[in-house]
């Protein structure tokens, strides 16, 4: 039978959620799918090029996929439910990848809360709007300039970015990202001193009389927001995040009359206080007018994709959860990993990898990756191309379908297949079928979200990393970088310094920071401020300097909040 006219979800973590199609046999973008525009970024075509798992492993052993599943089930059986851990990642982001999750609840496993990506802005933007929920796509179409905030928008949202690649930009980032170097203004701003900048432009917005009094008006918390604005003087605001004040009027210039779009990254909030960070940013926003859709063009952040649509796996009955960022592995007897890498991208690498070694791991997922290394028990997940699946986007508002085009291996079994067999064994009732479940995602239709108040923050209380900064210090900085994501495909283990730092290109150099050490060989490059070091996502010696602890009110990483210092290897 062709299977030509399929479409097929990519299931990769990031914003553009695109579609593919089956075309004469080949998988081409979809042009029918709007943001995809029938394209395919590098990405997906990693992810279609991939060498997927295709056989169980005990104790590095191949094994047939009934021994694996018998394995499981005697370990479960033997191990009371509170010694074990349900720990799920981003690797596929599938709407059926939640129903292992619905399992692990019902049998009392602990599950984790908050998150590595984007916990501490979400809570920030709920705070102001209530729901964190982007505008429709089309809406950034019709902006005139996009300021582009902590997030590397070309490379992070290549499909969203060749909509609007044609528009005037503006980059506000640390980093000369890929972004910032096809912008009409850079503002390289200091890290953490994002919020002061937001207050600095929200004083001049006053001052050039560009504030939306309507908006304002309608909520009456933008004044208390003002008085914070105003609380400070002017040229402090320029010592402290490293801007200058031309550069600021230089940004109202490029604005001015225009209607304007912002879209902010997760780089503004990968701190401890990275929620109020993220609600300052949002409020010089709503002082702007950014959110009054009849002159401005909105702004974006990473939206919940599951607004509006009702949960269709019960993870509810489980009340044992743990802080994702504070995992503690060598707690549990049994430690169940679905689709993530934590050796590499959980904080503090040497921490997870001692408790990964006093406990029973088992690993779930398409590729064998850096943490299988400490996996006792290994299932192969069927690849994306094997099951269905829809994909619901945290970028835009759009949806992406995913047919089965490919049988999939004797040895292998879907989550949801695997979530079924555990129920059955179990005597667990309230599984939904696979039919049904597709069927209200793919019929639903979500209506468009309209805040109904805004909060305006009005007081903010932050350590500054500059006042704890010792001179032989820099920031720490991490970003992603195109041809791969997070810790797959091709990856960067380099550390990146400015010229400046007197380091030689291919030296060896071991960063240090209060939480751990790693050796790095160091590229020079001007994209990096003198004050900082870079490292991209996936570098697998970056997170033995990050912080095990939660930001300030999210349960979620906070990657950033370090300082380094580096002394020859």
């Amino acid at each position: 039978m062709s299977l030509d006219n399929k479409t097929i979800a990519c299931p990769l973590d990031c914003y553009d959620t695109c579609e593919a199609i089956v075309v004469d046999g080949k998988i081409r973008g979809n042009k029918g799918h709007f943001p995809t525009d029938g394209k395919l970024c590098a990405n997906f075509v990693a992810c279609l090029k991939s060498e997927y798992l295709q056989t169980p492993l005990y104790n590095k052993q191949n094994i047939s996929l009934s021994k694996v599943l018998d394995i499981l089930v005697q370990k479960l059986k033997n191990t009371e439910a509170k010694n074990t851990l349900f720990y799920k990642g981003s690797g596929n982001l599938g709407v059926m990848q939640s129903s292992l999750k619905s399992f692990f609840a019902k049998y009392g496993s602990t599950l984790t809360q908050g998150s590595l990506c984007d916990g501490g802005g979400g809570e920030g933007i709920k705070a102001t709007r209530g729901e964190v929920v982007n505008p429709p796509l089309e809406n950034l179409l019709t902006a005139d300039v996009i300021i582009v905030w902590g997030r590397n928008f070309s490379v992070t949202s290549s499909h969203m970015y060749n909509l609007v690649k044609d528009k005037t930009f503006i980059t506000i980032d640390p980093i000369k990202t890929h972004i910032a170097k096809n912008s009409d203004l850079h503002l390289a701003l200091n890290p953490k001193t994002d919020y002061e900048l937001a207050l600095l432009l929200t004083r001049f917005a006053y001052m050039q009389d560009m504030e939306d009094e309507e908006f304002c008006q309608r909520f009456e918390t933008s004044e208390e927001f003002f008085d914070l604005a105003k609380s400070r003087p002017i040229i402090s605001y320029e010592e402290a995040t490293g801007v200058s004040l031309e550069d600021v009027n230089r940004f109202f210039e490029i604005i001015e009359n225009k209607k304007v779009a912002l879209v902010l990254g997760l780089g503004v909030q990968k701190y401890y206080e990275g929620a109020n960070i993220t609600r300052c940013i949002d409020s010089f926003a709503a002082f702007l007018g950014l959110h009054n859709s009849s002159k401005h063009s909105g702004v974006w952040y990473l939206s919940n994709s599951m607004y509006g649509y009702e949960k269709q796996f019960d993870t509810t009955s489980s009340l044992e959860k743990e802080d994702v960022s504070q995992v503690d592995f060598s707690k549990y007897e049994l430690v169940f990993i679905q689709g993530a890498n934590p050796v590499v991208s959980a904080p503090n690498t040497r921490r997870v990898i001692e408790g990964l070694k006093n406990s029973f791991v088992v690993f779930m997922g398409t590729t064998y990756n850096d943490t299988c290394e400490y996996a006792d028990l290994i299932i192969p997940s069927c690849s994306f191309l094997q099951k269905e699946d829809i994909r619901l986007s945290y970028g835009h508002q759009y949806k992406a379908f995913s047919n089965k085009i490919d049988e999939p291996s004797t040895n292998t079994i879907s989550e949801y297949d695997l979530t079924k067999y555990l129920f059955e064994i179990f005597g667990f009732e309230g599984l939904k079928e696979q039919k049904e479940v597709l069927e209200y995602y793919k019929t639903t239709d979500i209506k468009e979200y309209k805040f109904e108040n805004f909060e305006f923050i009005d007081d903010i209380e932050i350590e500054h990393l500059y006042e704890q900064k010792l001179e032989n210090e820099y920031y720490f900085i991490t970003a992603k970088q195109k041809k791969s994501l997070n810790s797959s495909f091709k990856i960067d283990n380099y550390l990146y310094l400015n010229p400046k730092s007197n380091i030689k290109e291919g030296s060896r150099v071991k960063l240090r920071s209060k939480y751990g050490e790693a050796s790095f060989e160091v590229k020079l490059t001007n994209d990096v401020k003198p004050n900082c070091v870079l490292c991209y996502a996936g570098n697998k010696k970056a997170n033995y300097l990050t912080p095990y602890k939660s930001d300030e009110s999210s349960h979620s990483a906070m990657y950033q909040e370090v300082l380094v210092s580096i002394e020859l290897s």
